[in-house]
């Protein structure tokens, strides 16, 4: 259990480095992605995008 908390955590720094990129697509700005500003700056933890993410790269791992 401790493996699927440390590969979820590495997704969420992965992925909030990549959401600039990511968000013209739309992926970043789901229900369950929380986005906060502290000290003038805008900090983002893409829970939904993640899990989403997440699910597409196992379905492809499971085809392949």
């Amino acid at each position: 259990m401790i493996r699927w908390v440390i590969v979820i955590f590495v997704a969420l720094i992965v992925f909030s480095s990549l959401l600039p990129w990511l968000e013209k697509l739309g992926i970043g700005r789901l229900p369950g992605d929380f986005r906060f500003k502290l000290f003038g700056r805008v900090f983002s933890l893409p829970f939904a995008s993640t899990v989403l993410i997440s699910l597409i790269v196992l379905l492809i791992g499971r085809f392949l």
